[in-house]
């Protein structure tokens, strides 16, 4: 403290000794200090302004390596260490202020010792009388100001003249020392002596939020905070003022005031000195500010995970990289999606001793069970943040998946190793330009087509967007053949009463929320079971618009309507007559499977990309309603009961839908066959170029 205080004392003193008036010394000492230090806080402001300078660069190491902090951490030391930026520059302020604070403390607990120089023998001889006339508590941190005190109030002044070392100069300098400005008594402590010094602690956290909100704003690094940050960087400055404020001097909360008031000054200064503006490419900044946002964004909305789970995650994450020489990769989005890899996995295990790598984003998916009984297939559990690094960093010969849009967003192909092939299977059984985002398939190798009607579909895409050709592999639709098997495993039998199965999409204007009453007053009381199966995803973000329609219709009861909302089996999908949709797939499932009729309301299109139609092949969508049954104007449906029993009767329906089928679904029943072969001989030709070069 006294090594800090010398130095402090000095300049507080030369301060006093310019200005006479104890107040406006602690001013110019505020001042001085800025000065003194001033090209300390220009190599912080230029060192704040570097990191925003090389933030760019960061928030794209992030992206490059999401979900992997370790990585992270080594790639940004490396870039630090590059551009010769010390993360420690931003403490410095701080240490500073606090080696002010503390030096300031002690200067005007001493001010006999530091402002105005005593000898310490003389000093001591000051408290010594000033204890025997008032009884001043001798161990006081404020011993000097409370014997400065009683020197100048005292009665007799004679008992401190007697002071060996006292002379009239040295006694007139003590009793002109006043601590006194602009009515406060920068000696006292506000939450000691109260009164008008409680201003002192108000005025110093006001102070040090006008300078966070300054900060915030004309910092460079300050303003590129988060609002979190911000307001922690806030709260920690006027918790240090009300402590100063409250609990020491006034003398040194009124320098925090000074203080926190010229930094502001200070702020400008630097700004003008070093232009934040002409270092820093603010639009390359916000635009990898926007890129970061999209990748911490993932997995927010999802459930949140256990530490087990956590742990599990980073062990497979692990575990997946310590195997070399991997050659075929599934990357499954959840549960679900298994059944779309099932005859192909299924041909290639029975076909071949090849090792099946199989990541899901699920942790609960089914392929834990299934790889209990396959040791061929390997599963790992990785999350969706991770799984941006593993897509980048991976390593194989063929990856396979159902996702669109790779390399779009955020999953990227592999910087790794640039000779993989991604090959995409198909989860849906319709066009590829109509219910797809513009360019889902443009980073695919491969392509295992439903049937040849992709083929155009996908040929005229590269044409129009000038993009290189793929592989098109006629290879089929594994589900729907699935469906098939299930469907004529099941007892067939005939009701008297026809069952109508009401299963639409979930997007905007779909049919439960454009036509469902028109609908069901046609159907309800004509002699049909009806049963409303809305899609899952309408059940999860449409829940209270779905409770109110079964909530309308809850006096309809027995065999009339029904709502089913369990969606584990498929039974009420086979045990229907027929099929009311809207623009789902559900119903191209359904007909093709049981070779029933489907009816198709013509709500407003499902159309996810804008551009379809550059695309001259029209889409499926159209092109089957009228073929595997018959479309319905939503505004006129006064015959719908008659149509739908006319449908039902239809005998000539069931080949009429099997002919489409055959001619639109490739290598029905052999799905699995093909697109396995195709896999198998891409891997054999990957493994035997490797070894040739």
């Amino acid at each position: 403290m006294e090594w800090i205080g010398i130095p402090m004392g000095a300049v507080l003193r030369v301060c006093y000794q310019l200005v006479q008036n104890y107040g406006l010394a602690i001013i110019l000492f505020t001042v001085a200090t800025k000065l003194i230090l001033f090209p300390i806080s220009l190599w912080v402001h230029v060192n704040g302004v570097k990191m925003v300078r090389i933030q760019p660069a960061i928030n794209r190491l992030k992206i490059k390596y999401f979900g992997d902090k370790d990585t992270i951490a080594d790639e940004q030391g490396a870039l630090y260490k590059k551009e010769k930026y010390n993360p420690l520059s931003g403490t410095v302020p701080i240490i500073v202020q606090l080696i002010l604070l503390i030096g300031l403390i002690q200067v005007i607990y001493h001010p006999l010792s530091y402002v105005l120089r005593l000898p310490s023998e003389l000093v001591t001889g000051i408290i010594q009388v000033a204890h025997q006339a008032a009884g001043i508590d001798m161990a006081s941190s404020s011993v000097e100001l409370l014997a400065l005190n009683c020197l100048q109030t005292a009665a007799n002044p004679d008992m401190y003249l007697a002071i060996e070392g006292m002379t009239q100069d040295v006694f007139a300098s003590l009793q002109g020392l006043n601590m006194n400005f602009l009515g406060f008594n920068l000696a006292g402590v506000p939450i000691e002596n109260g009164g008008i010094l409680l201003l002192i602690p108000i005025l110093a956290g006001l102070a040090a939020v006008v300078l966070s909100l300054f900060q915030n704003k004309f910092n460079p690094l300050q303003a590129e905070q988060g609002k979190i940050e911000q307001l922690g960087s806030m709260l920690l400055s006027v918790g240090i003022s009300l402590v100063v404020g409250f609990f020491v001097p006034a003398g040194v909360g009124f320098y925090w005031i000074c203080s926190n008031l010229l930094s502001i000054v200070q702020q400008v200064v630097l700004n003008i000195v070093y232009k934040p503006k002409q270092h820093i490419d603010y639009d390359e900044l916000a635009a990898s500010k926007a890129e970061l946002a999209q990748y911490q964004g993932l997995g927010e909305q999802g459930t949140k995970h256990s530490s087990e789970e956590i742990k599990r995650e980073k062990q497979d994450y692990k575990r997946f990289f310590s195997i070399v020489n991997k050659h075929l990769v599934f990357y499954s989005e959840g549960s679900g999606f298994y059944k779309f890899f099932e005859k192909t996995i299924l041909y290639i295990l029975s076909s071949t001793n090849i090792t099946i790598h199989y990541v899901t984003s699920d942790p609960n998916d089914q392929i834990f069970q299934i790889a209990k009984t396959q040791p061929q297939i390997k599963p790992y559990y990785i999350g969706e943040k991770k799984l941006v690094t593993l897509f980048m960093r991976m390593e194989a010969d063929v990856v396979v998946m159902t996702m669109t849009d790779l390399e779009n967003y955020h999953y990227k192909r592999s910087y790794m190793s640039k000779d993989m092939e991604y090959v995409y299977m198909f989860h849906y059984p319709l066009s590829t330009h109509l219910v797809v985002h513009t360019g889902a398939f443009d980073h695919y190798d491969t392509i295992l087509c439903v049937g040849t009607f992709q083929f155009d579909e996908i040929r005229q895409t590269e044409a129009v967007y000038n993009l290189p050709q793929k592989k098109l592999v006629a290879a089929g639709y594994g589900q729907l053949e699935k469906l098939r098997q299930d469907y004529l495993a099941l007892p067939q039998t005939k009701r008297e009463q026809p069952k109508v199965l009401i299963a639409p999409s979930w997007q905007e204007d779909n049919l439960l929320d454009f036509c469902l009453d028109d609908l069901l007053g046609q159907l309800l009381g004509k002699g049909f079971q009806v049963v409303v199966r809305p899609h899952p995803e309408y059940t999860k973000r449409y829940k209270v618009r779905l409770d109110a329609i079964i909530e309308r219709y809850a006096s309809y009861g027995g065999n009339d309507l029904s709502f089913e909302l369990d969606f584990s089996s498929n039974a009420s999908i086979y045990d229907s007559d027929v099929v009311v949709s809207d623009w789902s797939g559900t119903a191209y499932e359904f007909a093709f499977a049981t070779e029933k009729p489907a009816v198709f309301v013509d709500t407003p299109v499902k159309i996810h990309n804008p551009e379809y139609t550059r695309i001259a092949a029209e889409p499926l969508e159209f092109t089957l309603r009228d073929r595997i049954g018959i479309r319905v104007d939503p505004a006129h449906m006064e015959d719908l009961a008659d149509r739908i029993h006319a449908l039902i009767q239809d005998d000539s329906m069931r080949q009429t839908i099997a002919d489409v089928r055959d001619q639109t679904i490739a290598n029905f029943g052999h799905s699995g066959e093909v697109s396995g072969q195709y896999i198998i001989e891409a891997l054999q030709q990957h493994i035997s170029a490797r070894k040739t070069s």
